[in-house]
């Protein structure tokens, strides 16, 4: 084996483990946020926010980006009566991408 097929498996490795860490990093931000809507706007508690939040981490997977998270949400809160500004959802989105990130580093 040569110097460069180590380098090239150690990249490859290195990548991996990024790509991995990225995608339990994005799962748990759309938890904490789910969270944070059910108990903070649509008055849920326990494990029916646990299910609520489990729903806004599966609807993240419909399509690329955050639109599909944005559209279950706004539905939602439409639906509970609840007016929240778009800017409010996302900046509370990129708070949780930041403990999300600490806590999935953490462990």
């Amino acid at each position: 084996m040569t110097t460069f097929d180590d380098r090239q498996r150690s990249e490859e490795a290195k990548f991996s483990h990024d790509r991995e860490v990225e995608f339990k990093v994005r799962n748990r931000r759309n938890k904490l946020f789910g969270l944070w809507v059910a108990e903070t706007h649509l008055g849920l508690s326990g494990d029916a926010a646990t299910a609520y939040a489990k729903d806004v981490v599966m609807a993240d997977f419909e399509l690329p980006g955050d639109e599909d998270l944005f559209t279950k949400v706004n539905a939602d809160l439409e639906k509970a009566g609840k007016n929240v500004s778009r800017h409010l959802l996302e900046k509370h989105l990129k708070e949780c991408e930041g403990s999300a990130r600490d806590q999935v580093m953490g462990e």
